[in-house]
């Protein structure tokens, strides 16, 4: 209940008001509404960051099938996150060589197949749940990874500096298709478990301000291309160049700024219904 009402607000943003959005086309509104519109997206439409939430929209459709069948297999439960990492490998090495250019894996066919496809794009989402698993039925297990954590946070950082590296080049390469997006999810998974050991400080430490920033987050991922839509066109009314600190630091206030709107006026009373329906007392 939580992130439906706050995205069908954005969502109805986006097809009501159309001159607001910060491309001229989009991708179907049903395809918005059965979270599928990451299928065959292409870059330069509106809305189209919304791509991450059909991933996850998918993924956790099928998550408690797949569940409720492994339950009673402890071995295969083990087996297949490995085999879905493996497939990932596999599936982008395939993908990529289909789009293979003189100079590296075209664009396009990167984009549409790898980049925005749910098929390519489990591996977080299976590290994740994998790290939950082990913390659930395997807590000798996570009491090792979480004493791991006074060195997992450096091949953590190598991991995603590395996988920053290969995104860098201005070509894509065989091996940046093949190993960026793992590499990320691995280096991630890495730096949680180092957050919330408690050989490190990191979970001991409060931050002034971090818990209200986590709240906002999701509605600051919804609206940020709306915001900085409008902040490019501000800044370039006013003559204000588009990289400098003056237009960053605006379309940073302004993302905040209009997430907090969204969270208070639609995400936050949401959550308090969700909160008042699971525990009402029983008649």
């Amino acid at each position: 209940m939580r992130i439906l009402p706050a995205y069908l607000a954005v969502l109805a943003i986006y097809f009501l008001l159309p001159a607001w959005r910060e491309y001229p086309t989009i991708s179907p509104l049903w395809q918005f509404l059965l979270s599928v519109q990451n299928i065959g997206l292409r870059g330069g439409t509106s809305f189209s960051h919304a791509w991450s939430l059909a991933v996850e929209d998918q993924f956790y459709l099928l998550l408690p099938m797949i569940v409720l069948l492994l339950a009673r297999r402890p071995r295969t439960a083990f087996l297949l996150p490995c085999l879905l990492v493996i497939m990932g490998f596999v599936l982008r090495w395939y993908l990529a060589l289909q789009f293979m250019t003189e100079t590296g894996v075209a664009f396009r066919g990167f984009q549409t197949w790898i980049y925005y496809a749910t098929w390519t794009r489990l591996d977080p989402l299976i590290f994740g749940v994998a790290l939950a698993a082990i913390e659930k039925f395997r807590p000798q297990w996570w009491q090792r990874l979480t004493d791991s954590a006074l060195w997992l946070w450096l091949p953590g950082l190598a991991s995603i500096g590395y996988a920053l590296y290969l995104s860098d080049a201005d070509e894509i390469t065989l091996v940046a298709a093949v190993l960026e997006f793992p590499l990320i999810a691995l280096g991630m998974a890495a730096l949680l478990v180092c957050a919330v050991s408690p050989r490190l400080p990191f979970r001991r430490v409060r931050i002034p301000g971090a818990a209200f920033i986590a709240s906002i987050a999701y509605s600051a991922y919804l609206v940020q291309k709306l915001v900085i839509h409008f902040a490019e066109q501000w800044c370039s009314s006013h003559s204000i160049n588009l990289e400098s600190a003056v237009a960053l630091i605006t379309v940073q206030v302004c993302v905040y700024a209009a997430a907090t709107i969204l969270f208070f006026v639609i995400e936050r009373p949401f959550l308090q219904l969700r909160h008042r329906l699971t525990n009402r007392p029983t008649r």
